[in-house]
């Protein structure tokens, strides 16, 4: 279970050993022992004895923003405590290993990008004009797979221009095909960051909000510190290794939105505009909505290399997985 606590004077405290939520409408208690992670937005509140109770109980605190991005985070004193996995990790950042490791997490993301776009290509019977723009776009990714493959350099600083310019044009074909699946409310011309201007980008923003505290969090538990970045190495006071790890699962979050998008599940009310920026803000019920949409996702048992586990806890071990390979690389001799 994730409690998430963004009502305006919502108030999170601990009563007889338990989580209770405080609403002008009354409490609802939960067992800290089903509890898996706490968000907790602006408008809302935990006691500090709440976070002790969440602390004893290893379950993550996560403090976010109005666009679902983490802002700060409370874990338990047991995760991340083991030093070599970090001095092996900044060895790793400087060994040769770079370049096969950033290169295999973009065609991860290619991959997971086609597989996207053959599960929602149209029949070739049925309509042929759209399944072959759908073919159209599956080659020109598959094109930039072959271009990133052959890709051979020393250091990945001299092969990241072209890298970023490869996986830049590859998702620009994809979202522009995914936006040929999308009812006329929800229509999107390409993607939008910062700020969002519609619906569709506004939930996948926020989605990607929830996955960046999830990815976060996996990389704390594993003992690796998410700021020492690899392929996003550039970015000052951010967690960088999280925007690298995250690309392999960004297409989770994209089915997601988009099944909501087909099935029109967020009423045009769920969203409101600012005035001055003209960014698309989702509503409490669109952030209700979407928020277990993808913890429900996330919760989902599905088999991998022959394990049947939920999809977050399949993140939790590649992390886990991750950390190992970090400590093949612990001494000073194995860099070079």
């Amino acid at each position: 279970m994730h409690l998430v606590i963004n009502s305006y004077g919502a108030t999170l405290v601990k009563e007889n050993g338990l989580f209770v939520v405080e609403t002008p409408e009354g409490k609802q208690s939960f067992p800290p022992d089903m509890v898996k992670s706490i968000s907790i937005s602006k408008a809302a509140r935990i006691t500090s004895d709440a976070i002790i109770l969440a602390i004893k109980h290893q379950v993550e605190v996560l403090f976010v923003n109005d666009m679902g991005n983490p802002e700060g985070r409370v874990w338990s004193v047991q995760y991340g405590s083991i030093s070599n996995i970090r001095k092996a990790q900044v060895n790793f950042l400087y060994s040769k290993a770079v370049i096969a490791w950033v290169k295999e997490l973009i065609l991860k993301k290619l991959d997971h990008q086609v597989a996207l776009l053959l599960a929602f290509q149209p029949e070739k019977d049925e309509n042929l004009p759209g399944h072959n723009r759908f073919q159209s776009a599956i080659n020109s990714v598959e094109d930039y797979k072959r271009k990133i493959s052959q890709q051979e350099g020393q250091v990945i600083s001299d092969l990241a221009p072209s890298l970023r310019g490869w996986e830049g044009a590859a998702g620009k074909r994809y979202f522009q095909t995914i936006a040929l699946l999308m009812p006329e409310e929800y229509k999107f011309e390409g993607r939008d960051r910062q700020p969002a201007k519609d619906p569709f980008n506004a939930l996948l923003n926020y989605a990607y909000g929830m996955l960046y505290g999830k990815v976060e969090g996996a990389l704390i538990k594993a003992g690796i510190d998410p700021y020492v970045g690899i392929f996003h190495r550039d970015d000052y006071n951010r967690p960088a290794l999280v925007f690298d790890v995250i690309e392999q699962y960004r297409n989770w979050m994209d089915y997601v939105v988009i099944r909501l998008c087909q099935e029109s599940a967020i009423p045009p009310e769920a969203f409101s505009k600012d005035e001055k920026t003209e960014a698309m803000l989702l509503g409490p019920l669109a952030k209700r909505i979407l928020i277990q949409s993808v913890n429900d996702y996330l919760g989902e048992i599905i088999s991998l290399k022959g394990r049947a586990l939920s999809r977050h806890v399949h993140m939790e071990e590649d992390m886990h997985k991750l950390a190992k390979v970090f400590l093949k690389f612990g001494t000073d001799d194995q860099v070079r």
